[in-house]
């Protein structure tokens, strides 16, 4: 029986999410809960494989995730263009058939196919793809000369293709991207920092992600270690960014496990595609009227890159810190983005992990005997 019987912890681990997220489960009445004489909630097992399954196995979430199908010469056009747009990641592939991969493995919020030159192969793809009910409410974009995407003909039988002039390509994607309540304000409380447009997207893809509030782990401390030692830099973080909270999953240098989300210099680095840095803190503003830089513990430099999920959110930020001005050369900048980039790829492992022990789970389910 007592194999039968979860503790919110429990479930929340089986379900992948943070133990908050369980916690709002119970509150709004999707797990059914009772208490322990002592107090202590407890939700049996077969309702929470029940909710998995009703998930099919996995819950749909939503993408920051743009594949983008350009030619190589004018990938530096758009590569420029796309650097603009923070709320996503930009996948750029030459051939139909890599991007067709790409779009299967991961299904993304946005499909961009540049139609200038010779792009017959090209409109052919956009075409399967405005006629593939698998491509769900990803948005295709239609990109390339006033000549090419004004032929009405050629379009008339992909009314799903929204077709724009290369410069009006970011606003076209942020719109695409946009969080569907158009505004979190009901989220952040006239927030002192800038967020994305798809802010309410990336907060559930962090309570998605299960790393809030965990304990520590040895596959993030020796990133913010190696971070630490080789960079030079006296603090060095792993930071996730909640609504109200930046909240350290690792940590070196630094006796606090997190600051009011207003502290945090990542709210500026998770809107950079690479290194946001600010080589003496007291001398720039905003940043010398932050607490943590006009008081203790007196920061005067940092150095961020923004660590991204399976779906291309920014969680938040690996960085350094430390209480003298400085910069890093190209090298050390190299440094920083591979570190972060090791990071991320930790959250995806624990992402593919997550969906495998749910798909397990399925499995066994299917296997009982009735």
């Amino acid at each position: 029986m007592d194999k039968d019987v979860l503790t919110t912890s429990q479930a929340a681990k089986l379900l992948g999410i943070s133990v908050r997220t369980a916690q709002l489960l119970i509150e709004g009445g999707s797990l059914t809960t009772w208490k322990t004489p002592g107090g202590h909630r407890r939700v049996y097992r077969d309702d929470v494989l029940a909710m998995i399954a009703r998930t099919n196995p996995a819950p749909v979430i939503a993408s920051a995730l743009a594949i983008l199908l350009v030619s190589p010469a004018h990938r530096p056009l758009y590569d420029a263009l796309l650097a603009t747009v923070s709320e996503c990641r930009v996948d750029a592939y030459s051939d139909t058939h890599t991007a067709a991969f790409a779009i299967g493995s991961r299904l993304p919020a946005v499909v961009i196919v540049d139609l200038d030159d010779d792009y017959p192969e090209r409109l052919a793809f956009l075409q399967h793809l405005a006629a593939h009910p698998a491509i769900g409410q990803t948005t295709l974009i239609a990109t390339g000369s006033a000549a090419d995407i004004s032929n009405e003909t050629r379009f008339a039988q992909m009314k799903r293709v929204l077709a724009v002039l290369p410069e009006k390509l970011p606003d076209a994607i942020r719109t695409a991207l946009r969080d569907a309540t158009d505004s979190i304000e009901f989220l952040l409380d006239d927030p002192s920092f800038p967020f994305a447009e798809n802010e309410g997207q990336r907060l559930a893809a962090l309570e998605r992600s299960g790393l809030v509030d965990t304990v520590p782990e040895e596959s993030f401390d020796r990133l913010t270690w190696l971070a630490s030692r080789s960079l030079k830099a006296p603090v060095a973080l792993l930071t996730l960014l909640t609504t109200t909270r930046q909240w350290f999953k690792s940590r070196v240098g630094l006796e606090m496990t997190e600051t009011p989300r207003s502290w945090s210099f990542c709210n500026h680095t998770i809107l950079q595609k690479g290194i946001f840095a600010v080589g003496d803190l007291a001398h720039k503003a905003p940043f010398d009227a932050n607490p943590a830089v006009a008081g203790d513990p007196h920061f005067r430099f940092y150095a961020g890159a923004p660590v991204i999920d399976p779906d291309g959110f920014a969680l938040g930020a690996l960085c350094v810190m430390d209480y003298e001005p400085r910069v890093l050369d190209a090298g050390q900048e190299q440094t920083l983005l591979a570190l972060a980039a090791l990071a991320s790829d930790e959250v995806r492992l624990r992402a593919t992990n997550r969906h495998l022990r749910w798909a397990l789970e399925a499995l066994n389910r299917r296997q009982e005997p009735r």
